[in-house]
């Protein structure tokens, strides 16, 4: 069974501090999902309480995912306290990480983040790049997944980038259905772009939802800009601009991602053929649809529906 660790730091949110177990416990058994502390003592969270674990900090040396909740924003810091740095010492080579919101923060301040792409709460940029200029920080995503190491944004977010990664190890049925048991959907549009502070929208300018789910049902035709504007009496530039508000990226992106989704859905669920498959989601060809797979999650179509169908 999949171990998954979770590092309850002094200041804990305990919101995200449960969300490993919510979600990778709604796995169907998948996965084991244990809590420590970087002494084995109780730890304050940001709440009015104190967290009591069971473990200790060389249950790290144990895992296969080690998952870091955020913790009070007062107490982040450049460089880790002593007994911090020690608990992250043992995590073994290899092993997958994963930071919520102001975790990213501990992550980077072991220096386990230079030099790649991470993320954080939006709120946090400015602090985030002043003190560690040597991560590629991008504040607009969710989440980032740069293979063992996966960062992700604030409080919900965290929610997201555990359901990113059931459905990496099992595939998005999996990860559906443990969305649907947690009430929460599966994938969420765009990125943070969208919750960060925008003055009002003028009441004129209608929502692009609508047009969204129209393409929703329309991705196997080629859909420019042009037909999405069309579709919600806009100019081209307004309804590109309303969309990015709303959604947190462009048309263009966000139909790409909807179509790559699609695609995953029915390799694990269909025996059509990949050409058949890349028809119905809207790419051109099967090449276009292995290239933009293979962008997203760095498989080829057969290597991903092997590995997702192996029980079926």
């Amino acid at each position: 069974m999949h171990r998954v660790v979770v590092l309850a730091l002094d200041g804990v949110y305990p919101f995200e501090l449960g969300v490993p177990q919510r979600v990778f416990g709604s796995a169907g058994g998948r996965y084991e999902v244990l809590t420590c502390t970087v002494d084995g003592r109780p730890v304050r969270s940001e709440a009015d309480f104190t967290i009591t674990v069971e473990h200790g900090p060389e249950l790290l040396r144990t895992a296969d995912t080690v998952v870091i909740p955020p913790y009070d924003m007062s107490l982040l810091t450049t460089e880790l306290p002593q007994p911090v740095a020690d608990a992250l010492g043992m995590i073994r080579p290899g092993t997958r990480i994963v930071s919520i919101c102001t975790g990213a923060f501990a992550l980077a301040a072991a220096g386990m983040l230079d030099g790649r792409p991470a993320t954080t709460h939006w709120c946090l940029t400015d602090q985030f790049r002043r003190w560690f200029p040597a991560v590629q920080l991008d504040p607009d995503v969710l989440f980032i997944d740069d293979g063992d190491v996966l960062t992700s944004a604030g409080a919900a977010s965290g929610v997201d980038v555990c359901l990113h990664i059931v459905r990496s190890d099992h595939g998005s049925e999996v990860a559906n259905q443990v969305a649907r048991l947690c009430v929460v959907p599966p994938w969420r549009d765009g990125g943070q772009a969208q919750y960060i502070e925008h003055p009002v929208p003028d009441p004129a300018e209608s929502s692009t939802a609508a047009t969204r789910a129209w393409a929703l049902a329309h991705l196997h035709q080629p859909l420019a800009l042009a037909d999405l504007a069309e579709h919600a009496r806009m100019s081209g530039r307004t309804f590109a601009r309303r969309f990015r508000d709303e959604v947190g990226t462009s048309p263009g992106r966000w139909l790409t991602q909807q179509r790559v989704a699609r695609a995953r859905h029915l390799l694990e669920s269909s025996d059509l053929p990949i050409d058949e498959i890349a028809t119905q989601v809207g790419f051109a060809t099967a090449a276009s649809l292995r290239q933009h797979l293979n962008a997203a999650i760095g498989v080829a179509p057969l290597t991903y529906r092997r590995t997702f169908r192996a029980g079926v």
